[in-house]
């Protein structure tokens, strides 16, 4: 279902993001349950949650909106992809953009960065975010599409 049909029918249960990120995979339209991490320059938790949460997931990251190095490249994707997540929002940004662009994966992100990030394991998983104007919590679900996020605390049917 449509974000703004979303919108609509469920706006006293809803949070509506700020459109302050950008589509970078083939899949312009995902929704999932949110599995967080939270890392500023250094993608290892973002690795190792790509490849362990259960299909159907999307991964929200705040990366502390750091333009400095990407937290998801192609390799990174490409085990997201394999695992089945839904998808990948990043208050942060990516690199290999053209190879992502090609990925049937939903990735969000504020921009782009040639940068490798830091490899230090530094971070947490698992808490709640806040960017976008509202707070990310595991275990609520994000609806994306081109018209915009938006979460909820429960599915919405």
């Amino acid at each position: 279902m449509q974000t703004a049909d979303l919108c609509d029918q469920f706006a006293s249960e809803i949070s509506v993001a700020e459109s302050i990120l950008h589509f970078y995979g083939a899949k312009r339209s995902f929704q999932g349950k949110i599995a967080t991490v939270k890392v500023y320059e250094d993608n290892v938790l973002v690795k190792k949650a790509v490849q362990n949460l259960p299909p159907n997931t999307v991964l929200v990251v705040d990366g502390g909106a750091s333009k400095r190095c990407a937290l998801l490249g192609d390799r990174v994707a490409d085990l997201a992809l394999q695992s089945g997540l839904a998808g990948i929002i990043i208050h942060g940004c990516v690199r290999d953009s053209a190879q992502l662009a090609q990925m049937d994966l939903g990735i969000l992100a504020l921009g782009t960065s040639p940068l490798k990030s830091k490899k230090t394991g530094k971070g947490e998983d698992g808490v709640p975010l806040s960017f976008a104007g509202i707070t990310w919590h595991p275990g609520h679900y994000v609806y994306a599409d081109q018209d915009g996020m938006i979460v909820a605390k429960r599915e919405l049917k």
